[in-house]
């Protein structure tokens, strides 16, 4: 490889993409290959150099697409030169790169790039001049002071004046060089320079005008480039007319476009891709947490007007007339309406205002009934919440509705708060619950242990599951006192009966006492629901008044489920279903210590194909054991009857639910109730430190309750096989029979009504008088 190709090489650089242009213009390009619009944006140059060839990366004319490198990129405080140089500048790149000797084209290579006023031509300037000086030390542009002058200047220009002493040294050294081999050829004594070390003793700044040695052309053009340090550095002119007269630099100069190609590497779009998907998502993520936040405070899209957050109920006062079957319950309530409307009136002998009251008790019995009575009683502003109304899939909005509910109370006081379901925001807490968790808790407890007693603001909560409550919650202090609602009792649900009855027209042959002897572990709620079901019965029925017939279809259709009378069942399995059911009721008939038999019926019910009715004389508040044993008797009573008749190859699975109302039975009365050989000892299902033994005699004595319940129901049933056989026929013929047919039946006394018993009467008096 020659000299000169090897010097050609090493002065290739890409000037046009250290220039970076930003034409004013419009851009012809022509596409080679599949390119992105993006990608061309993307680029910080619009020409590329790869040796002599330029492709266009961007266009100016192009929309700019907005992205984060483009919001947070660094300003450019650089004015971009035009698309006239940048085309002059290659042209003499070009010239410069061919003619490494040729003074001329290197020297208006430099003072272009000079013109350009750019960082980074100035620094193209220092690399071409350091390289020619280092791989080609002979070249004649080392003899020319302005091509020098142009390499110092470049050099203050990027801040880089201490190095001129070193570039002088360099170049009087390579001259000297050169002066030696000319001389070596031309057999003369040649000029000899300043040494080093002269230089470096002859200061640059000379203050006395007598030197010993002239300063060379390299001083003396460093002294004047340090001379002119606050002058502005671009001190060359710009290039003349005659240089851009060239055809290349015609060509240019007009308005013609300008032709480039753009190539891309395949497989370029997938990167930009990911981080336009990744953008995408993240960024909808925050939109959509904003937005749901914003909606959540401001109530914007919920329905129907804005309202406030917790405001009194507001609607009929109610009163403790309007309550009834919970006569204790009430008792109670009165010292708390006392408190509210006069808070003063005990604090002469050192009572206190009581901060809460828990009503508890199953569903139904009237707890949020006896809270606005209270509040009704003693005319004061009621406010209700739900326990779920706290609860909110955002951190701390439960904890701040529980302070606006506190504080909307505090404003209105003296006042009651009412929060039913109270287990659904104040269960127990343990130590595997988030923390975010029990913040709705601890705002509760710290809101109504911050109370003072000046403050008339009661808290009423209710719940089904008392067990279920935080003890810091059930304290004295919070709650102060504890109120079990039960269920009513026959005078209860007499008094029930009897108050929603007011706006029903009722026939005379409804009387409320048999009602509620008919209802046993009805509640309020229930009550009231089975007077709306008789009412609207009779109203289909076209009945002037709603009578007792009404009344039981309803309770009927509450205990055992809705006649599906459309259902079909042939003979044989309505015979079948009639035996099961006959089964039951001759137990309960003949069985000491059964409850009484009230109804029984083939038709089917609800899920099951027949059902049979019992009602306890009185409220049961505690069962005997040969009440249980009974119990288990009219369970097994149905499948017993099935095998004396069918056969034990022919039992159907009919028994199921049967079976399993035996076993619970059987299993309680083993376990919790010491109805067993085992003696008076309580096992819990969940104790796990019970023995293998011990489950062994559990499972032992279950099963022998069963088994004795069903050979008792096997020998009554063997015994009254006749009855089983009549009141089985009479249930296919009438379908449904209540306590007197069922006696009639089994006595073979035949069933007629009263039309019936009159029409045979006047046919027996036709006959005798004819």
């Amino acid at each position: 490889m020659s000299k000169t190709s090897f010097l050609q090489g090493m002065l290739r650089f890409p000037l046009a993409r250290a220039l970076s242009p930003r034409p004013p213009f419009p851009i012809r390009v022509r596409f080679v290959g599949s390119v992105s619009t993006s990608r061309i944006l993307r680029n910080s140059s619009p020409f590329v150099s790869f040796g002599h060839h330029y492709i266009l990366a961007s266009t100016p004319c192009s929309r700019r697409m907005l992205s984060l490198g483009s919001i947070f990129s660094r300003s450019k405080t650089e004015v971009t030169p035009t698309p006239h140089v940048v085309a002059l500048i290659t042209r003499l790149e070009a010239e410069a790169n061919v003619h490494p000797h040729d003074i001329s084209k290197q020297l208006s290579l430099f003072e272009a790039l000079l013109d350009t006023k750019l960082h980074s031509s100035y620094e193209l300037v220092v690399t071409r001049w350091e390289r020619m000086c280092e791989f080609d030390p002979s070249s004649p542009l080392l003899q020319s002071d302005k091509a020098f002058k142009i390499y110092l200047s470049s050099l203050q220009n990027i801040g880089q004046t201490a190095s001129i002493p070193t570039a002088v040294e360099k170049r009087d050294s390579l001259l000297a060089s050169q002066a030696a081999t000319v001389a070596a050829k031309t057999s003369e004594p040649p000029e000899v320079p300043a040494s080093p070390e002269t230089l470096a003793s002859t200061p640059m700044d000379h203050t006395s005008p007598q030197t010993s040695i002239p300063p060379t052309s390299s001083q003396a053009i460093a002294k004047e480039v340090l001379s002119k340090t606050n002058s502005s550095p671009s001190f060359l002119p710009p290039p003349t007319l005659d240089a851009l007269k060239s055809p290349i630099a015609a060509e240019a100069s007009q308005t013609s476009p300008i032709q480039g190609s753009i190539v891309e590497r395949k497989g370029a779009w997938i990167p930009r891709l990911v981080r336009f998907v990744v953008l995408v998502i993240v960024s909808s993520f925050f939109f959509l947490v904003i937005l749901s936040v914003f909606f959540e405070n401001t109530g914007f899209m919920k329905a129907g007007p804005k309202q406030s957050q917790f405001e009194p109920s507001e609607g009929k006062a109610v009163l403790f007339s309007d309550v009834h079957g919970v006569d204790e319950a009430k008792e109670e309530l009165q010292d708390v309406v006392a408190f509210l409307k006069d808070p003063t009136a005990f604090a002469s002998l050192g009572g206190k205002l009581p901060k809460g009251v828990l009503l508890t008790g199953p569903p139904g019995t009237g707890k949020t009934l006896l809270a606005r009575a209270v509040a009704g009683e003693a005319g004061v502003p009621f406010f209700f919440a739900s326990g779920s109304d706290f609860e909110e899939m955002f951190v701390g909005v439960g904890a701040k509705r529980v302070r606006e509910l506190f504080s909307a109370a505090r404003k209105k006081e003296p006042a009651i708060i009412f929060i039913d379901e109270l287990d659904a925001v104040g269960g127990k807490r343990s130590s595997r619950d988030q923390q975010y968790m029990k913040q709705t808790l601890n705002q509760l407890l710290v809101e109504m242990d911050g109370f003072q007693q000046s403050e008339g603001v009661i808290v009423i909560a209710a719940t089904n599951f008392p067990e279920s409550l935080d003890q810091a919650l059930v304290r004295p202090g919070r709650f102060d006192r504890i109120i079990a609602v039960p269920l009513p009792d026959v005078r209860g649900r007499v008094q029930i009966l009897q108050h929603h009855m007011h706006g029903v027209t009722v026939g005379k042959d409804v009387d409320p006492k048999i009602l509620a002897r008919a209802t046993p572990g009805f509640s309020g709620a229930d009550l009231q629901n089975m007077i709306n079901q008789a009412a609207i019965q009779a109203s289909k029925l076209h009945a002037k008044e709603v009578n007792l017939s009404h009344f039981e279809w309803a309770r009927d259709r509450i205990l055992m489920g809705a006649e599906r009378k459309s259902q079909y069942l042939d003979e044989k399995a309505k015979l079948a279903t009639a035996y099961h059911e006959g089964g039951h009721a001759l137990v309960a008939l003949y069985t000491d210590g059964a409850m009484p038999l009230h109804k029984v019926t083939c038709v089917p019910r609800g899920h099951a194909l027949g059902y049979t009715a019992q009602l306890p004389e009185n409220d049961r508040t505690s069962i005997s054991y040969k009440e249980y044993l009974a119990e288990i008797d009219v369970s097994m009573g149905g499948r017993v009857a099935e095998e004396l008749i069918y056969g034990a190859e022919n039992v159907t699975s009919g028994a199921s639910s049967d079976i399993r109302k035996a076993t619970r039975t059987a299993q309680a009365m083993v376990k919790h109730w010491g109805f067993s050989k085992l003696g008076p000892v309580f096992h819990d299902d969940r104790d796990e430190s019970i023995s293998p033994r011990r489950k062994e005699l559990i499972e032992e004595e279950v099963t022998s309750l069963v088994r004795g319940g069903e050979a008792r129901a096997t020998a009554l049933l063997s015994a009254k096989i006749n009855e089983l056989h009549l009141l089985a026929h009479a249930l296919v013929d009438h379908e449904t029979l209540n306590l007197e047919e069922v006696k009639k039946v089994i006595k073979g006394e035949p069933i007629r009504t009263i039309t019936e018993v009159l029409e045979g009467d006047i046919s027996n008096l036709e006959s005798g008088s004819s």
